[in-house]
């Protein structure tokens, strides 16, 4: 056989080979296509209905829809978002839509189509201009797993009026939290429960297991706080990040009663502090007259950030290392402008509950 003749055959068993991995492809189940071609950007994966048919609507099955405007002129991105969340006809598991430019105009109208997709995660990170207004229909979606939002408000009803008086949380299968406040709002008492705004905010996290609470959340859980149990004991609760006033004892009462209620707490993380920041309680006394005896027995790690060198952070890291017996390392961030060598002293020649416990101080 001549060399033309060999190339002939070659190039006929190439262009077979083709035909045959282009049929599997194109006969494989919808929802195989559909992940697939998740694994494009969304722009790319509209693309594919050129290549046949069969591929045609082979992108509305995708599980997982991710949009970013990059370098999209503006109209050209609303009109993919728009193709997209009307044309889509199978399970959105996962909605990501990110971008630069300004959508307002467009988004209570893109929120309201997501809203009828049902999507289990949903992620908003649109971050120019001013903040995005949530609607309700969104917070309506319910198979909703997974909620997160950037440079964005929650748009209350338009027969909600008066100033903020309280919070309630009734999300008992959510495993992550990060609750936040920017100023320091002063709560109306609890009717019919005022001991505890801790029990009204947090009673219903019972399969929580990382909480984060920032800025001026602490202060506001303390108010008419006592230290008792929650109704719903955390006991997936593993690791809390907390920012706190360690002289202020409402806030550490408050705290308390977290940790009380979270008996298999392995990861702490904790920012101190002072009442400047914070705002200043009429109790803020320290904690050294509070005879609080905790046990957390499976806490291992555990960090003080921003410690100043005040008695009353000593004080507290004094406790925690008496109440941890399987405490292994104890992270101590010193930010503090006093002289730090006897309060240095003080810190490492606490007693501790663990033997193999390690207090370790940065500068």
């Amino acid at each position: 056989m001549d060399s033309e003749a060999m190339s002939t055959c070659k190039k006929a068993r190439a262009e077979a080979a083709s035909v045959v991995s282009t049929d599997r492809l194109s006969n494989l189940p919808p929802e195989i296509k559909g992940d697939i071609l998740s694994r494009l950007n969304v722009e790319e994966a509209v693309r594919t209905s050129t290549l046949s048919s069969i591929w045609r609507d082979a992108w509305t099955d995708m599980p997982v829809i991710s949009l970013c405007d990059g370098n999209l002129a503006r109209t050209k991105f609303v009109t993919l978002v728009d193709m997209v969340l009307l044309l889509h006809k199978g399970t959105i598991e996962e909605f990501d839509i990110s971008g630069n430019k300004n959508y307002h105009d467009e988004f209570g109208r893109w929120m309201i189509m997501l809203s009828r997709k049902s999507p289990k995660s949903v992620i908003i990170k649109l971050n120019s201009g001013p903040r995005y207004k949530i609607p309700s229909c969104l917070f309506s979606i319910g198979d909703l797993e997974y909620l997160h939002l950037e440079n964005c408000i929650i748009s209350l009803p338009r027969a909600f009026q008066g100033d903020f008086e309280d919070i309630k949380l009734d999300a008992p299968n959510l495993e992550v939290a990060f609750l936040s406040l920017d100023k320091a709002y002063q709560s109306v008492p609890i009717a019919h429960d005022k001991e505890s705004y801790v029990k009204q905010s947090l009673g219903s996290l019972s399969v929580i297991e990382t909480l984060t609470i920032n800025g001026f959340f602490l202060k506001y859980l303390s108010k008419g706080c006592i230290h008792t149990k929650l109704p719903a004991v955390s006991t997936h609760l593993e690791s809390v990040r907390i920012m706190i006033c360690l002289w202020g004892q409402r806030q550490v009462l408050t705290a308390c009663s977290l940790f009380q209620n979270a008996p298999n707490l392995k990861k702490l993380e904790m920012w101190s502090f002072p009442w400047s920041i914070l705002g200043r309680d009429e109790d803020q006394v320290g904690i050294q007259g509070l005879n609080l005896q905790l046990q957390m027995d499976h806490l291992v790690m555990a960090s003080v950030n921003h410690f100043g060198g005040l008695d009353c952070e000593v004080d507290f890291v004094a406790k925690l290392l008496s109440w941890a017996p399987a405490l292994e390392e104890l992270k101590i961030d010193w930010k503090g402008e006093m002289e730090c060598s006897m309060v240095l002293a003080k810190l490492l020649a606490l007693p501790r509950a663990s033997t193999r416990a390690k207090v370790i101080v940065t500068f």
